[in-house]
């Protein structure tokens, strides 16, 4: 036992958080008072935002980027999935304003996936919400959003996973009837993005407790699985169509 289970830090703290906390940890080792060689058992070297002229940010330079101006405008959700968003966690990414715009854009389709706006400017529960039981199509693209931001979540890849968030967004917003069960999954999915969003959804949507600390959404392998797939049919090598068979269809059919 012992040691810290992840550690994500930058590169140019490696002499003080790492080289000392490393050397310090083995002589505790070879003191037999800690169980473990080392003191981290992951470490991951998170990329640097960029300024948007993709330099380095430098008050000499004038390309720094102060957050609170940020998330007094956009909120600290945003900030938070835009961040996120820009690219693989390890990579050095430019800051870019006019993307930031597209955050601010996914999280108010949210937003109206619970609520509508009157004609004086009040919000009241949409009339799209519904006491049913998700169909089939909802049912997967559920298991889907679900299994890519589980898997994305424990790989630290983070803009992928809110990826899939957007295409169950898309999908949902869709829906002319929306069942309330799948837009409380939707605020659990999205609570480690954007926190206060889902907070407040999963309130407007009578959940019990906070969806913080709510049970993390599960799936059944089978509901990842198409209805029907579509297959090239191919003569002397040459395309000369497509047929469309049920997923389930055994070999025998496909060819028959």
């Amino acid at each position: 036992g012992g040691g810290v289970d992840l550690y994500v830090g930058g590169a140019e703290h490696a002499v003080l958080h790492l080289l000392y906390a490393r050397f310090w940890h083995k002589v505790l080792f070879d003191l037999k008072l800690v169980s473990h060689p080392e003191p981290f058992r992951r470490l991951v070297n998170q990329g640097i935002i960029l300024g948007e002229d993709n330099r380095k940010m430098s008050k000499s330079i004038g390309n720094v980027v102060n957050p609170d101006e940020v998330i007094r405008e956009h909120g600290a959700d945003a900030l938070r999935v835009f961040e996120m968003f820009l690219g693989p966690l390890e990579q050095m990414k430019p800051w870019s304003s006019k993307g930031m715009e597209g955050s601010v854009r996914f999280l108010a389709r949210v937003w109206r996936l619970v609520c509508e706006e009157t004609d004086a400017g009040d919000w009241i529960p949409s009339p799209g919400l519904v006491d049913a039981t998700p169909s089939r199509e909802t049912i997967r693209a559920l298991a889907k959003a679900t299994a890519k931001v589980t898997e994305d979540l424990e790989k630290l890849q983070f803009n992928t996973a809110i990826s899939a968030l957007m295409v169950l967004v898309n999908h949902l917003t869709g829906l002319e009837k929306r069942p309330k069960s799948s837009v409380l999954q939707l605020a659990r999915l999205l609570a480690p993005f954007a926190p206060h969003l889902a907070e407040e959804v999963h309130a407007r949507l009578g959940g019990d407790g906070l969806v913080s600390m709510a049970t993390w959404p599960t799936y059944q392998k089978e509901d990842l699985q198409e209805d029907s797939v579509e297959l090239a049919v191919q003569v002397n090598s040459k395309l000369r169509g497509r047929i469309t068979v049920p997923s389930q269809a055994r070999s025998e059919e496909h060819t028959s």
